[in-house]
């Protein structure tokens, strides 16, 4: 063995969005034998497995459509207007365990949207909080991942500019920044959510602290990968997985101090797995 000394973030895991949508599945699921969620309730294969075996089945909307009379869950990313009017059309029930974050946002957009307000939205494309952002706006908004997908000289001279909730605090600003220096007007909204925007400080200081970071993340997810690459920005030694299974032991040296982390949809008992798994390397 080479007697790894290792630490879990006490930051990491669930952020409450995610954590109360899980906790009103696992309810339900124990008084009933099904129930319906639309898509993946948190982006980590490892969690959805195990909701999957408690009788969680994950629909899309091609799906959702031929299902009457039943329940379904809206996860905390939340849902566009046109899933509301098919739960009705349905006779669906709908658990709405939209994160209060995200609902606040679609409202604030669906107001500039209803002011004729030109509205640009930095993003990950095909992102279910993007799918219901843009669909306040009836798909009119422009969604963008990276500055150079735009031709800044044809923008309009004023904008509004909102955010993904879980999307990178600097970048966001060096965005705003650099549609400033091109003369436009921006009538920005600081939409990201704190409690994800903070651990990036957080993650700044834990990632310095320890010889190597072993980063637990779904692949399908933003704010995995953006907390990632701020502890790889601050130390070179990090590592990202997705099961305890993906560790190798020509990672690690002997005595070394590990740091293990993760996003906010990653569960805090798959960084407790990891650890032990390093632990016993």
């Amino acid at each position: 063995m080479l007697n790894l000394n290792v630490n879990i973030d006490s930051n990491s895991g669930f952020c409450f969005g995610v954590e109360f949508a899980i906790e009103i599945a696992e309810d339900i699921l124990k008084e009933e034998e099904k129930l319906y969620c639309l898509g993946d309730i948190v982006h980590n294969n490892m969690e959805v497995k195990r909701l999957k075996k408690m009788g969680l089945v994950i629909i899309d909307n091609s799906e959702l459509k031929k299902i009457k009379n039943a329940k379904v869950l809206i996860r905390a990313h939340g849902e566009p207007p046109a899933t509301y009017a098919m739960g009705i059309k349905n006779n669906l029930t709908l658990i709405d365990a939209s994160c209060p974050v995200v609902l606040k946002l679609q409202n604030r957009i669906k107001k500039s949207y209803d002011k004729d307000e030109i509205i640009y939205i930095y993003g990950q494309h095909g992102h279910p909080e993007i799918k219901g952002l843009k669909g306040q706006t009836k798909e009119n908004a422009v969604v963008f991942q990276e500055l150079d997908e735009l031709d800044l000289t044809k923008i309009p001279k004023e904008i509004t500019l909102y955010t993904q909730t879980t999307k990178s605090k600097d970048k966001y600003y060096k965005i705003i920044k650099k549609f400033q220096e091109e003369g436009i007007t921006v009538n920005a909204h600081d939409t990201l959510c704190r409690q994800v925007s903070n651990r990036d400080t957080q993650l700044k200081e834990f990632s310095k602290e320890f010889d190597k970071i072993v980063f637990v993340s779904g692949t399908k997810s933003s704010n995995g990968n953006v907390l990632y690459n701020v502890c790889k920005s601050n130390n070179e030694n990090s590592y990202f997985i997705s099961s305890p299974d993906e560790i190798k032991k020509d990672w690690f040296k002997k005595n070394e101090n590990i740091g293990v982390c993760g996003a906010t949809s990653t569960p805090m008992w798959l960084m407790e797995n990891v650890k032990e798994k390093i632990i016993t390397i």
